[in-house]
């Protein structure tokens, strides 16, 4: 995927206040680091920000920036928010190359409508909502789409039924379940009932041959 240029301020002031008062500007504190390079502290506009991880890249988006008259490719791996307002606070920037495989996460949209498990008044459940996924920054896919058109109550979509693009994997457990079809609730309800009225027939069926076994020992005392 092409990078995409994000204009970035050397040289600014660390610590809480002036991190505020970028941010009163509507400019985010990051920091670039990786590749042998020493820590660098910038400001990056928070619009700019905001348009390259909007992307179909989204999160994973590949970026550059120039230091000292030298560009970088990089990639944020950590972005911090706002726990109110959720806004982006402080980004770390990785410095990456074409070449080199990056571990990231990939977002997992499910598609179609599961007909099947509608019909049988059942529930689609998504275990994962990501992937972690192995890849050059060229091949990271920028979602993992699931169809769900053939989905019935029952079924389940696992690690290994997904097809990921050429130069990319996981090591994710290939039997991990993403989706599955599960039956109606109140099916659920019935079943889990069922287990506990056994289990209680079988303790009390315990409990009385126990009495049983010690009733001539009381007897002979």
């Amino acid at each position: 995927m092409p990078e995409i240029a994000l204009p970035v301020e050397i040289g600014r002031s660390t610590g809480s206040r002036p991190a505020g008062r970028l941010r009163a500007a509507g400019k985010i504190p990051a920091i670039v680091y990786g590749h042998g390079l020493s820590p660098v502290a910038v400001a990056v506009e928070g619009r700019a920000l905001r348009a390259a991880l909007m992307t179909e890249a989204g999160l994973n988006a590949l970026m550059s920036v120039k230091l000292d008259g030298t560009e970088h490719l990089v990639m944020a791996r950590d972005i911090q928010r706002d726990p109110v307002r959720h806004r982006v606070t402080h980004v770390d920037f990785q410095i990456v190359r074409r070449d080199e495989i990056m571990t990231v996460e990939v977002p997992i949209a499910l598609v179609g409508e599961a007909e099947l498990v509608n019909r049988e008044g059942g529930v689609v459940a998504q275990e994962l909502f990501s992937l972690s996924v192995n890849a050059t920054p060229g091949n990271i896919p920028n979602s993992i789409e699931i169809d769900i058109t053939e989905l019935a109550v029952g079924d389940a979509v696992r690690v290994s039924d997904i097809k990921l693009p050429s130069g990319a994997s996981t090591d994710v457990d290939p039997e991990a379940a993403i989706v599955v079809g599960q039956p109606p609730q109140a099916v659920v309800e019935e079943v889990a009932e069922g287990e506990e009225g056994a289990e209680g027939v079988e303790g009390a069926e315990g409990e009385a041959e126990g009495g049983d076994a010690e009733a001539p020992s009381e007897a002979s005392e």
